[in-house]
């Protein structure tokens, strides 16, 4: 196994300061369903390379791969006081399209437009701004313009070697210039026709077939030398070390470098700039590769960022002081990528996904209290190796949100065996839970520290994942029955019909519960003070708080228990459908369709997902790598602590701080409170719970940053539910430090 590792178009007028996983607009859901809250989708985190079909003064035009053109506006641009074919500056901002033997321009910023005919028995080859370059029957080039009176000028090309054969015509930075690199006698010339007067003037000649170039009105750079374009006739150009990096353009005296063949392992591509008079070198752009090129303004374009979550379009001018600046001009949409897996805890939605180079990873996003997505797609693992699934396996992996910022998967190896994995803390830790080498199994249950795992030996057993744990370990093993673990108890079936035992898994206290069940249960769940048992042909809900037994429906599973309600998908109809019992009676709605066709995803039967947590349901709505999400409408329990792990540490510090864990069972604000014996407060700590766990990290300091001394302490923990619903919590307890 591994151990490492928005929709939104760009917006006219500047960045796009949104993610780019996030839908503004909830996607449309099947017929009969309630409308979701939000959706997001799921995106690669391989960062796409685009080109630019037009660049001009006023914006760009981008595309990824084959997607459609995406139009941006500079919010800067100043239109000039007067454009047209007479002004070739101005061509800085034209768009030409051809169409036959017409060449249509426009320009863009004033709205000028023009037209040049290209004559018969003329082949169009390139154009720059307002000047069209042609090739005539004999071979002869020509550049045309259109005129005031409507007619097309025609300039002859003069200066260009006799016999030469053209293979390339390139613009760069400039709407005065355009290359051309020509064959003849076995060797390759490079040089520029100057549009204005139709003249042409070979700088290099080179070995190379189609060698690297890049220009502007300045400079002209190809096979790596380099030549001021104003050189006195039979200037030699200036030789430039070689790198295996790519000539990208020329802005003012600098030279971009990007694209490099070769980066070494661990390192980014970098976008350089090397100046054509001093030599010296500078970095203009890190993580920059691919969609780099220059714009006909003199200036140049080029994507760069850590990753497609953070993947922009920089535009990059000249300063007064003849260096290079940067600026944001458009974020560019990640692609979407296949949801392989979901689950949703504590206000947070996990996607399981591919990512670069074949790994999978979970990704995850923020829900608020309503249930709609507060925050960008962020990576909630290392890349992770794919699991073997067993036949006819509609959830692979295996995996349970846990409520504290983890997620629990079953991995099988390809020898069978299943140990219970545990990401979700960082991007790079994974801590492996042993399962004595079972195999073909399912994860049970999971809460916290604690996941259930029931083998196909038969055995089943509870894997503890505790606070500041390097691994997991097998800390019971008992005979597979119907269970469940939340918070600190595990409920399974008692040694009398309908009886059944919640065993803490701290202090061994048992506690026996007549749930009414008619049989020996086939599934128990249990979500805060709820206990939800099956017989298969019957069910029910047992509310621990007021001792009430709950009839729910059984004619559809299996049920996933949720705070204060049931889900069930009907595999037939494809209703995913609600029984609310949070009152003492039990009623069932449907709370959406889902699409007929079958995804091979995981989740809790492979299509959608509960938060036991706070209660909002996330479910494919069958668009490629898209998840919707719903609130249950169901009132959820008073905050609540489930476990907690507080210890008193032997010393304390920045690299080694007090952190204890106070699982609660939904997200809350919280505050912490140290107090010394005679009541001095030392400090007070804020935050918010990662999931719905509260996970404080004290330093040993004071407020003011001094070392607090050695001693007991009172901490007195206050936290605010997060969703509004209920009273706030208040925990106290003692701890020595030193």
């Amino acid at each position: 196994m591994s151990r490492s590792r928005r929709l939104v178009h760009a917006a006219v007028g500047g960045v796009v300061a949104l993610s780019c996983t996030v839908l503004t607009t909830p996607a449309q859901a099947a017929p009969d369903a309630e409308a979701p809250v939000g959706t997001v989708r799921l995106v690669t985190e391989k960062r796409v390379t685009v080109d630019y079909p037009w660049a001009g003064a006023s914006g760009f035009q981008y595309r990824q791969g084959t997607t459609s053109v995406t139009t941006v506006d500079y919010p800067d641009a100043v239109p000039p006081a007067h454009a047209g074919p007479d002004d070739l500056a101005s061509g800085t901002d034209v768009v030409n399209t051809r169409s036959g033997q017409t060449v249509t321009q426009k320009h863009r910023s004033t709205g000028v437009t023009a037209t040049v005919t290209i004559p018969s028995g003329h082949a169009y080859r390139a154009a720059a701004g307002w000047s069209v370059l042609t090739m005539d029957g004999t071979g002869a080039l020509h550049v045309l313009r259109a005129a005031a009176d409507g007619t097309t000028t025609d300039t002859l090309v003069t200066g260009f070697p006799t016999g030469a054969r053209p293979v390339l015509y390139r613009t760069g930075g400039s709407v005065g210039r355009l290359a051309i690199v020509s064959a003849l006698d076995g060797r390759t010339a490079v040089g520029l026709v100057d549009l204005t007067d139709g003249t042409y003037r070979t700088y290099v000649t080179s070995t190379e077939t189609t060698p690297q170039l890049a220009f502007n009105d300045r400079w002209l750079v190809a096979d790596w030398r380099a030549i001021r374009v104003d050189a006195e006739p039979g200037t030699e150009p200036t030789p430039l070390t070689r790198t295996d990096a790519q000539l990208e353009a020329v802005v003012g005296d600098q030279l971009l470098l990007g694209n490099p063949t070769f980066v070494l392992g661990g390192t980014e591509a970098a976008l350089t700039a090397r100046s054509l008079v001093t030599g010296a070198s500078s970095t203009v752009l890190t993580s920059s590769f691919g969609g780099i090129g220059p714009t006909p303004d003199g200036g140049a374009l080029a994507t760069a960022g850590p990753s497609s979550l953070d993947w922009d379009i920089h535009r990059i001018t000249l300063t007064d002081s003849g260096g290079l600046t940067t600026t944001k001009v458009a974020r560019v949409p990640a692609a979407s990528t296949g949801v392989q897996g979901l689950a949703v805890a504590g206000g947070e939605l996990f996607l399981y996904g591919a990512t670069p180079g074949g790994s999978l990873r979970y990704s995850g996003f923020q829900l608020d209290a309503t249930g709609r997505p507060a925050g960008p797609q962020t990576r909630r693992s290392p890349g992770l190796d794919a699991s073997t699934c067993l036949t006819g396996d509609a959830a692979c992996p295996q995996h349970e949100a846990l409520g504290d910022g983890r997620v629990a998967y079953l991995w099988t190896s390809d020898t069978g065996q299943e140990p219970v994995l545990n990401v979700g803390l960082d991007t790079s830790t994974i801590l492996n839970g042993p399962t004595d080498g079972d195999s073909g199994g399912r994860l049970a249950a999971g809460t916290g520290r604690y996941v259930l795992y029931n083998g196909a030996s038969g055995k089943q057993r509870l894997v503890e994942f505790p606070r500041a744990a390097t691994g997991g370990e097998t800390t019971l093993t008992r005979d597979r029955t119907a269970a469940a673990v939340w918070g600190q108890t595990l409920w399974a079936p008692g040694s009398t019909q309908g009886s059944v035992t919640g065993r803490n898994l701290k202090t061994g206290t048992i506690t026996t519960l007549a749930t009414g069940a008619p049989c020996t249960p086939t599934d128990i769940q249990a979500v805060n003070t709820w206990l939800y048992w099956s017989c298969g042909s019957s069910a029910g809900v047992y509310d621990r708080a007021t001792n009430r037994r709950i009839t729910v429906p059984a004619d559809i599973g299996p049920a996933r228990l949720a705070d204060g309600f049931l889900l069930r998908e009907n595999r037939t109809t494809h209703d995913l459908l609600l029984t609310d019992f949070h009152t003492g009676t039990a009623t069932t709605r449907t709370l959406v369709k889902l699409p007929a066709t079958d995804q091979n995803t995981g989740g809790s039967n492979g299509r959608w997902a509960v938060d036991r947590f706070g209660g909002h349901i996330a479910y494919l709505n069958g668009t490629y790598g898209e998840v919707s999400i719903v609130p249950s409408g169901v009132p959820t329990s008073p905050l609540a602590q489930t476990e907690a792990q507080v210890y008193s540490p032997s010393v304390i510090g920045r690299s080694f701080p007090w952190s204890p864990v106070w699982q609660l069972n939904k997200p809350s604000t919280w505050t912490l409170t140290l107090t010394t014996a005679s009541g001095t407060v030392v400090r007070t700590l804020t935050g918010t719970s990662t999931g719905a766990a509260v996970r404080p990290a004290w330093d040993g300091t004071t407020a003011t940053g001094a070392g607090a001394p050695s001693g007991g302490y009172t901490w007195r923990l206050s936290a605010h539910p997060r969703d509004g619903q209920g009273p706030d919590l208040t925990l106290s307890g003692t701890m020595t430090l030193g």
